[in-house]
């Protein structure tokens, strides 16, 4: 279990970290569409997929990320968070991943230890995280928050539309979705803070 300064600390990417792509990805059009009720039963699918695939490797399965959100605009890809026992041990349980149709994407061991795969039918990212991670709690809290909070849910939609163009006039650009990312960053930080506090983790 993490401490809670791990999960209250926010890490920046530094510029020792090596490339973490296995798989390069190209500029997209960042495509947000209103909340989907079929996301809960495709990730439920989903997450049946991996525990047969992964059977004791998988610790936990969890549906995080805004399609896990009644009522927030997402893209339409489903994200699951999966603790495995150690994520630098790929031949324990990536190869179960990949008979399962899902497609190593991401690896970044100085990052507790995250690696990311992609799927589609329905489009997915499996994040893979150990026990220790403090990403997980932090997914957890987020996502929570953001389902009994309307006020924070509508600001995190309204940061997403603008961040991927729709508010700003350039609705049509191609961006890499790491930049996408690094424009909610502000709002993002803001929520947490409540979020962190209605948990318990701050006075």
């Amino acid at each position: 279990m993490p401490t809670t300064a791990e999960i209250l600390h926010f890490d920046n990417p530094s510029p020792d970290d090596p490339d973490p792509w296995v798989v390069r990805p190209e500029p997209q059009r960042i495509e947000l569409v209103d909340h989907d009720p079929s996301w809960t039963a495709q990730a439920e699918e989903l997450c049946t997929r991996i525990a047969d695939a992964l059977g004791m490797r998988a610790l936990r399965i969890e549906h995080v990320g805004s399609t896990s959100v009644p009522g927030l605009p997402a893209k339409p890809v489903i994200d699951l968070d999966v603790t495995v026992a150690d994520p630098a041990d790929e031949a324990h349980w990536l190869p179960p991943l990949e008979d399962a149709g899902l497609v190593l994407t991401v690896r970044e061991p100085w990052w507790h230890g995250h690696r990311c795969l992609r799927g589609t039918a329905p489009r997915v990212n499996v994040h893979v995280f150990g026990p220790d991670s403090p990403e997980l709690v932090k997914h957890i809290v987020f996502r929570n928050w953001l389902r009994q909070d309307a006020g924070d849910r509508e600001l995190y939609a309204a940061a997403k539309r603008v961040a991927a163009g729709s508010g700003s006039g350039d609705g049509d650009g191609m961006m890499l979705m790491e930049d996408y990312n690094a424009r909610k960053q502000a709002v993002i930080r803001e929520i947490y803070g409540r979020a962190f506090r209605a948990a318990g983790f701050l006075d």
